[in-house]
């Protein structure tokens, strides 16, 4: 998953926004916040961060005005994070983890090292989209599509299942990022629903179509746009880093969208408590902070990624509809952790 923001800078909360934070903020109670509504005198809070500093760092303010507490934020890797904290086990200096996929959160939770969040916190997102235990929820979500140029592609060709790209028509024109850790997921979500066996053959029929590899999913894109191949496996947001400057309209690449099958995978980025916290109510806070409208607009503005909480739209040139109109394979978000298997799998039939 790439971690960088669709423009690295600042956001606006805007007055509506101030509303919620007023609100977030009252219910740390006088004794937590400062006397101009600010951190005060109360301890730090930290939160280990696998999204971007870019993305995060203009939350910043409003979220410490909305908690009640002064925050120290630790960024990296999502899977190097999630090593950390299971190394430091409860021992953890971390208050909140914010992670980059599904995976880790499951991980963590499953290590016992995540608090359960109040259902009213996460009740605003939709039930697949958090743990079953509430130990974490989805912050923003991203869709697997297949990104082409309508040019070059007639709509009978459109896939509507893996299978459809092992067609004969399809050899030598497709395009994929192998070491991208969305292409991982995707590979780790086909292990889920197909099992290993099905996933190999798949993978293997795949590698015969003599697909092109790319660095990452804007090169791919890219060559879809220039024509050098005719179409793509990215993730959703990606045309939409492409097209900020330029008209949607003209711009020859569409997003294809494959219901009930991996090729549709939703992934999420989220949030999670530690258990070991010493202040689990302002860390809740931090959560429900993440999931208010103000926070959700940001996200969506600057990333293009689906928004959890329903009603929020972006603000860009871009459409994205709501994020309980994808049909994403049933599968547990939680078990995407297992990407050090699916790289030997695609390493074993060549594609690694």
């Amino acid at each position: 998953m790439d971690r960088r923001p669709l423009l690295a800078r600042g956001s606006s909360i805007g007055a509506a926004g101030a509303a919620v934070i007023a609100l977030l903020a009252g219910c740390a109670g006088p004794e937590q916040a400062g006397p101009s509504g600010g951190a005060g005198s109360a301890p730090t809070l930290t939160i280990y961060s696998g999204r971007s500093e870019e993305l995060v760092a203009p939350l910043i303010p409003q979220l410490e005005s909305a908690v009640g507490r002064d925050v120290e934020i630790r960024y990296g890797s999502t899977d190097a994070l999630e090593t950390q904290l299971t190394q430091e086990g409860p021992d953890s200096p971390a208050d909140v983890f914010l992670g980059q996929d599904g995976g880790a959160l499951g991980t963590l939770s499953r290590a016992g090292l995540l608090a359960p969040l109040p259902a009213e916190v996460v009740a605003p997102v939709p039930e697949r989209y958090r743990a079953p235990d509430l130990t974490w929820v989805a912050t923003s979500a991203r869709a697997r599509v297949v990104a082409y140029n309508p040019g070059r592609v007639a709509a009978t060709e459109l896939p509507s299942g893996l299978d459809d790209l092992l067609a004969p028509r399809w050899s030598g024109r497709l395009g994929f990022a192998p070491t991208n850790a969305s292409w991982l997921s995707f590979v780790t979500g086909l292990r889920l629903v197909r099992g290993e066996e099905g996933a190999r053959q798949w993978l293997t029929a795949f590698a015969a179509q003599q697909p092109r590899r790319f660095h990452g999913n804007g090169e791919i894109v890219e060559a879809v746009a220039e024509g050098s191949i005719d179409a793509g496996l990215v993730n959703h947001y990606y045309l939409y880093r492409k097209t900020e400057r330029l008209d949607p309209a003209t711009y020859p690449v569409r997003n294809h969208y494959v219901p009930d099958d991996p090729l549709g995978l939703v992934n999420v980025a989220g949030a999670g408590v530690l258990a070991s916290s010493d202040d689990q109510d302002a860390a809740r806070r931090v959560v429900g902070f993440l999931l208010s409208r103000p926070a959700q607009q940001h996200v969506v503005d600057e990333t293009g990624e689906y928004p959890v909480l329903a009603g929020v739209t972006p603000s860009r040139p871009f459409e994205l509809g709501p994020l309980e109109s994808l049909s994403p394979p049933e599968l547990d978000l939680a078990d995407l952790g297992s990407l050090e298997r699916s790289e030997i799998m695609l390493q074993e039939v060549g594609l690694l």
